[in-house]
């Protein structure tokens, strides 16, 4: 047991949101593409048995990455999906599982746009797209003035079910991080241009959630620090991002960066060995009065502990940590040595290390990790081919 100083605590404290919700502590299990539905949108009994181990692990909240509203543009065919298909007694034994010992449970609402799953989908962007490894046609400005309703009707979907907050994904490369982006909105109307031109959709959908789901429901959003890609999103335009965000009814902005789009660099890329965005966040803190989150990069509990104790961010969001050991929040919060051991992948293929942590995922939610032992080729091949067998009933029951 290691002797640690009051500020280590600060892990441990309460969080009270602008809603007026109280996160039990300042650690998140930060949206992740976990690829465990059942291909109907639904969950699946992994899926609920691993959030209810990140539960059991002393987590705040988890955040269930890329659950879609509108089944034509997912991420992939093991989303979640939240609508007239959704079968709400499995959605709600996900949502019970995951929220034993005062854990909350929100989905983080996405739409895949230009990277949609091409199998399932026909992609769309802000703006028609023919590049190397990427083909979307552009949406209409009235399919644009279409996703506020679309959102909001989602947002009032996870509120009924039973769903603590909802999380806006904004960033990594898809739909709404793509309209922020110079690179990829080229657009001359009301929703390209400048940097508060490519953000109205953002706003504009923020207003129609808070309008359904009232004043006293979590909603967050994530957004990327910055692009990683030349002519993308960059740091002064997220600041400005942040400036507009303040000025709207939100609870929390969860920082990241990074895109998945074709030859981007991963995040950790160019940022160190520690958490990658804590520098950007502390500039964001100048300009915001709403809780921050910052995830990327978080390995070690003095990683964690030194961000909050610092006011560089209010909340830790943790990924691939707690699929290394699910247990994580527990031992951070007692103060307790046990970081995780991350793997050196060595010359890995382009999607190998994200296939690797999401079949890791499958073993975390059938109990059996002791047993996983698939090296980054492997993991490509199940995680595809998986998905690929989904193709055909998510097209028979979603499209």
């Amino acid at each position: 047991m290691n002797h640690y100083s009051d500020t280590d605590h600060i892990l441990a404290q309460p969080l009270e949101l602008p809603c007026g919700t109280v996160l039990k502590n300042r650690l998140v299990k930060s949206p992740m593409s976990d690829s465990l539905g059942n291909g109907e949108g639904n969950p699946t009994e992994a899926q609920k048995r691993l959030y209810e181990r990140w539960a059991e692990g002393g987590i705040a909240v988890s955040m269930i990455g890329e659950v879609q509203g509108d089944p034509r543009f997912p991420e992939r065919p093991g989303n979640l999906v939240l609508g007239a298909h959704t079968d709400r007694p499995a959605m709600q034994a996900l949502i019970r599982r995951a929220t034993v010992t005062g854990a909350q449970l929100w989905p983080q609402l996405g739409h895949a746009g230009a990277l949609s799953y091409g199998p399932i989908s026909h992609p769309k962007g802000p703006s028609a797209l023919n590049i190397e490894g990427l083909q979307c046609a552009g949406m209409t400005r009235d399919e644009i003035q279409q996703l506020p309703g679309m959102y909001a009707t989602t947002a009032l979907h996870a509120k009924t079910l039973g769903f603590n907050g909802v999380h806006l994904h904004a960033g990594h490369g898809f739909l709404l991080s793509q309209f922020l982006s110079p690179l990829f909105n080229h657009r001359n109307d009301e929703y390209g241009g400048s940097i508060q031109s490519r953000c109205r959709i953002v706003l504009e959908i923020i207003d129609a959630m808070r309008a359904a789901v009232g004043p006293s429901f979590p909603v967050g959003i994530r957004i990327n620090s910055s692009d990683k890609l030349d002519g993308g999103l960059t740091e002064a335009d997220a600041i400005e991002v942040i400036r507009l965000l303040d000025q709207v009814s939100i609870d929390l902005i969860d920082i990241s960066g990074g895109t998945y789009f074709p030859g981007a660099k991963a995040s950790s890329e160019g940022s160190g060995r520690g958490p990658y965005f804590v520098d950007f966040a502390r500039r964001a803190k100048e300009i915001t009065k709403v809780p921050l989150m910052v995830t990327g990069g978080f390995k070690t509990h003095e990683h964690a502990r030194a961000a909050v104790a610092d006011g560089a961010t209010d909340i830790v969001g943790l990924g691939r940590a707690l699929v290394l050991d699910p247990r994580l929040a527990s031992i951070w919060l007692a103060g307790r040595t046990g970081d995780p051991d991350f793997p050196g992948f060595e010359s890995p293929p382009t999607g190998g290390i994200t296939a690797w942590y999401t079949m890791r995922l499958t073993a975390l939610g059938e109990d059996r990790e002791d047993e996983f032992t698939l090296d980054l080729a492997s993991a490509i091949r199940v995680y595809e081919e998986r998905d690929l067998q989904r193709c055909v009933t998510w097209r028979h029951r979603l499209l």
